[in-house]
């Protein structure tokens, strides 16, 4: 009991953390897609003109940037649920239960890994454009540099956008995997607690199915005492 209730507020806390690491993902990469007019700036390459030195931009596909937003809510969500759920739990969770929360627990260290894959490399991709004018990739920010640039797109927050988004889907790939292998832990004990019960229930059966054929088996006993009694009379 005292492994169970360590378990749960271990995961309880770990869902916490997973809440506030999935805002830090979506909140500054939502602002960053609006101050970018829409545009991914993942893996977004260009070349600087030296006519006007100004980039030329080609922008990147915005799936790059769909899937971190979408693994954000999804874990925002998920993380929202299970508190609910955990911190009205009063009693023993089924094995049904335990097996779907180690299913969302691989969901979601496989969405966040590939989330923070994406991010970091794909700000690396943008930054070695913009390190080939300036000496750093957080100088940049705030420089009109695009050209053509007829939307107003706000260079000005970028580095620290993507900084903190990183930085929200790394925590979150770390967390899902401390939460993941406690869902696995608690998956493991239930089954290890129900082939214990299994195995008393058994010896106990047989234990009463022995006592109950040796006491069948056993033959009366005969009274000695009052046979020899009677020729002596």
């Amino acid at each position: 009991m005292a492994l169970a209730n360590v378990l749960l507020l271990s995961q309880i806390a770990g869902h916490v953390l997973l809440f506030i690491l999935s805002l830090c993902i979506v909140l500054p990469l939502c602002i960053n897609l609006n101050q970018f007019c829409g545009h991914c700036l993942l893996f977004t390459t260009g070349k600087w003109r030296e006519e006007d030195g100004m980039f030329d931009v080609h922008w990147a596909s915005n799936g790059f940037c769909t899937f971190p937003l979408i693994t954000g809510i999804f874990l925002l969500i998920v993380s929202l649920i299970q508190i609910y759920r955990y911190a009205r739990m009063k009693d023993e969770e089924s094995f049904i239960a335990l097996f779907v929360d180690v299913v969302l627990g691989i969901w979601m260290l496989a969405m966040s890994i590939l989330s923070a894959i994406f991010i970091t490399l794909g700000f690396i991709v943008w930054c070695d454009g913009m390190t080939e004018r300036f000496p750093s990739c957080e100088t940049s920010a705030g420089q009109n540099i695009i050209r053509g640039d007829t939307e107003k797109i706000n260079t000005s927050g970028f580095y620290i956008e993507m900084g903190t988004t990183q930085f929200g889907a790394w925590g979150a790939f770390a967390i899902s995997v401390g939460i993941g292998v406690i869902a696995l832990l608690k998956l493991i004990h239930n089954h290890q607690v129900r082939n214990i019960k299994v195995s008393m229930y058994l010896e106990r059966q047989r234990l009463v199915n022995q006592q109950h054929f040796d006491g069948r088996s056993t033959p009366p006993i005969a009274s000695g005492n009052s046979s020899d009694s009677d020729p002596n009379k």
